[in-house]
């Protein structure tokens, strides 16, 4: 071989060697993206698992947050609603006790006592009714467990089964609510 060929081929194994550095040197780099990109997509995907637990929790949270709203709403009407139930129930007695004085015997000498009584017993009654009592109807009506008690049962052969022959104490109810059962005979 000639000196010339000596060279050139010299060469072309350097030219080849500095190929070869070049072309492993860019796989090199290649793998490196290749593990950089995966390690970036396992981590994408890790963040957007958390942002749909976030999410998720968010909604729970909000539809936690409305229940309680609306029962806290509900809990305040029935409040209002039934704000003077407690009163109701304290003057009961005294109204009771009004009722039984109004059964004397009127005479000259209690006849004012009477009218007086009676205004006053009105008044209580008016400022009940303001407030949404009413007094249970018994009498003729149809025995119902959740408006009567019954305290005795009679044989009435003049009045049909299971009809209030008797009130023994009268019942209120506050709008929908019943404040004291009336007190009942009901026939057998």
């Amino acid at each position: 071989m000639s000196l010339v060929e000596e060279k050139n081929s010299a060469f072309n194994e350097e030219e080849n060697e500095e190929v070869v550095e070049e072309t492993s040197s860019v796989e090199n780099e290649d793998s490196n993206v290749e593990s950089a990109a995966a390690e970036l997509e396992s981590e994408m995907e890790a963040l957007k698992k958390e942002k749909d637990e976030t999410f998720q929790r968010l909604l729970r949270l909000q539809a936690e947050f409305d229940n309680y709203k609306k029962r806290t709403q509900k809990e305040k009407e029935a409040d209002r609603k039934y704000k003077s139930q407690d009163l109701v129930t304290e003057l009961l007695p005294a109204i009771d006790n009004l009722e039984r004085a109004l059964e004397i015997e009127v005479t000259d000498q209690t006849k004012s006592l009477v009218d007086g009584i009676t205004m006053v017993l009105r008044q209580f009654i008016e400022a009940l009714k303001s407030q949404g009592v009413e007094v249970i109807e018994t009498e003729g009506k149809e025995f119902d467990p959740n408006l009567h008690h019954a305290v005795m049962q009679v044989e009435d052969d003049s009045a049909p089964s299971n009809i209030v022959v008797e009130e023994l104490q009268k019942g209120y109810i506050l709008k929908d609510r019943v404040v004291r059962p009336a007190m009942v005979k009901v026939n057998k």
